[in-house]
């Protein structure tokens, strides 16, 4: 037997030892990096997996006008969602959701059942209302959490809806500003972390995690509510009473580009957007829809030749025998037998078709189409909404000189209302053609500063300040003396131009009494702050001219919104040429001092409403000065001076 020394033993001890050594301070160094590194990831881990979390909807943003009016809101409306490991009677607890919820039991048995941590009951329990959540609570059982959520709310119902857009059931944007500004209108949820054991019940003794929501931020438009609302009603009152197919209505300060007011017909609820057509919601027709804008064009004409020098609207003449031919075309004038010699500024007046045929050939192919292009035609404006069309103009190939005589006057381009009003603000302004816009503003919910500013674009500028002076004296006189002057505003200065557009059937060729009548105007003249377009399509019932159609509605539009913005009347404008059956304005006399017997002189104009005792007038209803239709009625007060 062999014996081992101690020496040897030794040595092995030390062995040993230190594997010992070096094993504890491996797991000792373990220990401390799973401690002191990785614990915190480890821990996170783990509540994970005991955590059960309620997800909390931020609030979305705001919509709001330019002076702060709220547009689009929120109003609050639970949701519910269930932890099925803690429902101890899932039939019982289906049968009770079946008589409060839109679900059949067996649908609601799914949700109890289901092998998840947490479950959200939708879409049949999302934004109950007041009553369903209180008969939820009512029912005390555990298991189910009503989590506070939202939807949005449109207080003025269908107005500006193609603008605003609508949300889904997530409040996620699907249409208009809804959708353009969805991410910074839909904000961070937040949410509330319970801990539970492997069987889903609650661990009373860990503290609940909330992590609050953060709001959205407010979208702050370039609209005016009050204007907004004006321009709806004047589309009400034309589908009454004209039964159209469509209409569409703009109002753009012209000397930013930016949008006061829009609206198309139809229109829809964006609360309940689901109850029309998908086509009814889907086009914003200011943006979207393209056709022949008729006379209204014929102001970037007029804008080009005035700029090229090529007329003096008050010394040149041009004589119109109500047609002219070109290439083989006869091109007529809407006034039969023509308007005879002219001066280009009743041209202009007159809307006379062979005058502008003359100015476009003046300027000829390229510089005309030169200049419709620098004016914003064939391209999208590069406004901030969704679905906008950039019309059609001749390709270069297909303009020989009929296309260039009738694109002239309007006829055989296809623009949306859009790209016209950008392009008559151009016209009008001193030349600069800016980006329409909607969006002026994001503003923090909290603090509400202003996050982000919508400065507006300037393109380029298309002609001169001096030649900008002639298009609004010439479109002034329009309103005044020519086919506008159903747009005239007593005291203020108006111009514009009419529109009448035949539209294009399936076949290609133009329907018969089927037009888009249109007016765009501007006020005050000299120095224009709102530029109005108003387009019916197809009205019923009447005498198919944009200045029998549009140009009142036109008119009406201008004078309220001047009037709503405190503008003051301007004096130095033209007087109004009256044509029959149109009667003259009365200025109201002063009747105050006057007798009884002395009113019968004013009746020739005037009827007299008298009220009170007495013979002596001493007040009068409207006062003196002010100008009415004639055959107006004046509330005169009698009393006795004595």
């Amino acid at each position: 037997m062999r014996r081992v020394s101690n020496l040897t033993v030794k040595r092995r001890l030390v062995t040993v030892f230190l594997l010992i050594t070096v094993y504890f301070l491996i797991m000792s160094g373990r220990l401390a990096y799973v401690q002191l590194i990785e614990g915190k990831d480890i821990m996170e881990r783990a509540e994970d997996l005991w955590s059960r979390d309620i997800f909390f909807e931020p609030e979305r943003g705001k919509i709001l006008d330019r002076n702060g009016e709220v547009l689009v809101d929120n109003v609050v409306t639970p949701s519910l969602f269930v932890v099925p490991r803690q429902i101890e009677n899932p039939e019982n607890v289906a049968a009770q959701l079946e008589d409060i919820l839109p679900i059949s039991k067996d649908k609601a048995l799914e949700y109890l059942t289901k092998n998840v941590s947490v479950e959200r009951v939708h879409p049949e329990g999302r934004k109950l209302s007041k009553e369903q959540a209180d008969e939820i609570r009512a029912l005390n059982i555990s298991g189910l959490y009503l989590a506070e959520d939202s939807e949005r709310f449109y207080p003025y119902e269908e107005h500006l809806a193609h603008v605003l857009g609508f949300t889904g059931i997530d409040n996620q944007g699907l249409m208009g500003i809804e959708a353009s500004y969805d991410e910074e209108l839909s904000g961070d949820r937040g949410s509330l972390s319970f801990f539970s054991d492997a069987k889903g019940r609650r661990l009373e003794d860990r503290s609940n995690r909330y992590s609050p929501p953060e709001d959205g931020k407010h979208v702050s438009l370039t609209i005016d509510a009050e204007i907004q609302a004006l321009v709806e009603r004047e589309l009400e009152i034309a589908e009454s009473k004209y039964d159209p197919d469509g209409a569409v209505a703009i109002v753009m300060d012209p000397d930013n580009g930016e949008i006061l007011a829009m609206s198309s017909r139809p229109t829809f609820s964006p609360s309940d957007y689901q109850s029309v057509e998908p086509e009814v919601y889907n086009r914003n027709l200011p943006v979207f829809s393209t056709y022949e804008p008729g006379s209204t064009f014929k102001i970037i004409t007029l804008a080009a030749a005035l700029e090229e020098n090529l007329v003096d609207l008050d010394k040149d003449t041009y004589y119109d025998q109500g047609y002219v031919r070109v290439g083989g075309a006869r091109l007529r004038c809407w006034h039969k037998g023509g308007h005879g010699s002219q001066t280009y500024l009743e041209v202009v007046e007159h809307s006379c078709n062979p005058g502008f045929v003359n100015l476009g050939q003046k300027l000829g192919e390229e510089k005309l189409f030169t200049y419709i292009r620098q004016f914003g035609f064939g391209e999208k404006t590069g406004i901030d909404l969704q679905g906008e069309s950039s019309g059609i103009l001749f390709s270069e190939e297909q303009i020989g000189p009929v296309e260039l005589a009738t694109t002239a006057f309007g006829q055989g381009v296809s623009v949306t209302p859009i790209q016209q009003v950008a392009a008559v603000a151009a016209a009008i302004n001193g030349g600069y053609l800016y980006e329409p816009h909607v969006v002026k503003r994001l503003i923090d919910p909290v603090s509400d500063e202003t996050i982000k500013e919508n400065d507006s674009n300037l393109k380029k500028q298309i002609i001169s300040n001096e030649t900008s002076a002639e298009v609004r004296r010439a479109l002034e006189n329009v309103v005044a003396k020519g086919t506008g002057r159903g747009a005239y505003v007593d005291g203020y200065r108006v111009g514009g131009k009419t529109g009448t557009a035949q539209k294009v059937g399936p076949n290609g060729r133009y329907l018969e009494n089927n037009h888009i009548v249109s007016f765009i105007g501007f006020a005050p003249a000299d120095d224009p702050e709102i530029l109005v377009y108003i387009a019916i399509d197809n009205p019923k019932n009447t005498i198919q001219f944009g200045g029998v159609v549009a140009t009142p509605i036109g008119g009406q539009l201008i004078g309220d919104i001047l009037r709503k913005k405190g503008v003051p009347p301007r004096e130095g404008g033209l007087e109004k040429e009256y044509t029959w059956p149109d009667q003259p304005l009365v200025t109201v006399p002063d009747l105050t001092g006057e007798s009884v017997n002395e009113l019968q002189q004013y009746l020739l104009d005037l009827s007299i409403d008298v009220q009170g005792e007495g013979d002596t007038v001493i007040a009068q209803s409207p006062a003196s000065g002010k100008r009415v239709e004639s055959g107006s009625t004046i509330r005169v007060y009698l009393d006795d001076t004595e």
